[in-house]
């Protein structure tokens, strides 16, 4: 099945798109061994902790729902030109065997879930990694494609694409901002 293309981030509703991955999720995750979520931080987390409430009640169970901090296993950590966050990893399971789902928000060259599987790997070995963004926008640097997506976002390389969530921004929306808008 393949996500709608949208040119427009104002066409977006995120609770529609978080309920069309679980939607898509499901079947899945009702064959997979002992599946979980591990959301990358700061939104990534948040959109895990939606899925797994609206899949919950679906699958009669409670699946367990981590959070990743990536930052110091990004490959530019020491080019960083501002002093980065540094968040804390909170994954209180085991993921050795188990199917794991990895959820971000905006995927774009790759390079952040590159660094998520780095930080995966320390934690244990993991019987299958499906990846779930939230928006595809392209232009991938590495070979990496999501399993899931809610919507394909269509923008120039320049461009800049955010997601917004109730709990950290007080609302939710996604913004894409075209290079031209961002230089005025």
């Amino acid at each position: 099945m393949n996500p709608p293309d949208h040119s427009s981030a104002t066409a977006f509703d995120i609770d529609a798109l978080v309920a069309t991955l679980a939607d898509q999720l499901e079947p899945v995750l009702r064959e997979a061994h002992e599946p979980c979520l591990i959301g990358i931080q700061r939104r990534g987390d948040l959109l895990a902790r939606r899925l797994g409430a609206i899949l919950a009640p679906r699958l009669d169970t409670e699946l367990p729902i981590g959070a990743l901090d990536i930052t110091l296993y990004r490959d530019d950590f020491d080019s960083l030109t501002r002093t980065p966050v540094v968040g804390q990893t909170d994954i209180p399971f085991t993921i050795d065997d188990r199917t794991v789902i990895l959820v971000d928000d905006v995927l774009y060259t790759g390079r952040t879930i590159r660094a998520a599987l780095d930080e995966i790997l320390e934690f244990g070995r993991a019987r299958r990694v499906l990846l779930v963004a939230l928006i595809d926008r392209g232009w991938r640097e590495l070979p990496i494609a999501p399993d899931y997506v809610g919507a394909v976002l269509e923008t120039g390389q320049d461009d800049s694409v955010q997601v917004l969530l109730t709990e950290i921004d007080g609302e939710d929306t996604i913004t894409h901002i075209t290079a031209g808008e961002q230089d005025t």
